[in-house]
């Protein structure tokens, strides 16, 4: 076994100790010659940790097939200095790969005395608004602007490390250690990636409101209504996409959102229909209380489906149980609508559920 170790300065872009206590957190990466940890071996091993103002990488590289047992040995004594371990998609691959190595060596070691901190799981929600075509660690680190000496993935690596076991030439070994290296060391870099997911959990601050009108080349107007949104969490990269509802742009602190408003008369549907009478000419519903004195020529017994009363405004879509009453096109609609008013959303926490509605959240 090969063990290298050194110091390296990193820009603290983001707070360590919201992923825990920051002398405790332990950032891994495990290399593998396949991807079964049933028969494939672990022959590389790498953590980065802070301490004293700096980051401090070790990595354990099995020389032999033989040397994995002390590269696991190495490892797990090590980690027993921490309490969390930080990784990306270390959930779905490296410590259930690990697991499988340790009872393949007859060693009980086990992972359950340690929080898992998942990079890859925190921020994948969040792929499609950041538009990102996959979420490898690399695509991360280019979306941030982070770019690295290392031209292979892990994949490609496995033909690499067999080849040193045959010949140990210094430079097989030299480019193994090298894209591990850069995983650690990028792990740190890729952190602000984790602003991401902070972002939507916030609670936003209404800074304004406004009505957009829109001609259309038939001089018909059409609504928007803009809201503008501030947080505590500044992102490190603006970002703009659509949802179902909404157009959307983040940038730094701010949430801009822009919804459609229907111009329309949309109707309300009364629950408890078998207590109404349908008006046959006005096209609406009437308590029997009151209908009991409309002529019977021109009344019938509401069904669900004419069970309404009709509102002609501009309406903001909704979900279903936010604002009452909730309008609607027709009784088999799916789309709710609220009648807007500036007022609607100066509730703080109708403000906070309407914003994860428009971001499909």
């Amino acid at each position: 076994m090969i063990t290298a170790e050194h110091a390296f300065l990193s820009p603290g872009a983001y707070p360590l100790n919201r992923l825990g206590d920051p002398d405790k957190l332990l950032f891994f990466d495990i290399e593998t010659i396949g991807f079964s940890g049933d028969c494939q071996q672990v022959y590389l091993i790498g953590c980065t940790y802070f301490c004293s103002g700096k980051w401090h990488l070790i990595q354990w590289f099995a020389d032999s097939p033989q040397a994995e047992k002390d590269v696991l040995s190495a490892f797990f004594k090590f980690i027993q200095n921490f309490t969390a371990l930080v990784h990306f998609n270390g959930d779905g691959f490296d410590i259930p790969f690990l697991l499988k190595r340790f009872r393949i060596w007859n060693q009980p070691w086990d992972f359950s005395a340690f929080a898992s901190i998942d990079i890859y799981k925190r921020i994948r929600p969040y792929r499609k608004i950041m538009g990102l075509e996959s979420l490898k660690q690399k695509s991360i680190e280019q979306f941030l602007g982070i770019f690295r000496q290392d031209p292979y993935t892990g994949g490609q690596l496995i033909d690499v490390y067999k080849f040193y076991l045959e010949t140990g030439e210094k430079s097989l070994y030299e480019a193994l250690m090298l894209h591990n290296r850069e995983d650690l060391e990028g792990m740190p870099l890729i952190l602000p990636i984790l602003y991401y997911a902070d972002f939507w959990q916030q609670d936003f601050t209404l800074k304004d409101q406004q009505i957009l009108e829109t001609p259309d080349i038939f001089g018909q107007m059409s609504y928007s209504l803009c809201l503008t949104l501030e947080g505590s969490d500044a992102l490190p990269k603006a970002i703009e996409w659509d949802t179902s509802v909404a157009s959307c742009r983040a940038c730094q602190n701010k949430l801009e959102l822009t919804v459609p408003l229907l111009n329309d008369t949309l109707k309300y549907f009364y629950p408890d229909y078998k207590d109404y009478y349908y008006l046959i000419y006005e096209d609406t519903a009437i308590h029997k209380s009151i209908g009991e004195y409309v002529d019977r020529q021109a009344r019938k017994k509401a069904t669900a489906q004419t069970c309404y009363t009709k509102k002609a405004a501009l309406f903001l879509p909704q979900p279903q149980d936010l604002w009452a009453p909730a309008f609607r096109k027709t009784y088999k609609t799916k789309q709710f609508y609220a009648e807007y008013t500036p007022e609607l959303l100066h509730d703080q926490e109708s403000l906070r559920r309407y914003v994860r509605y428009l971001l499909d959240l």
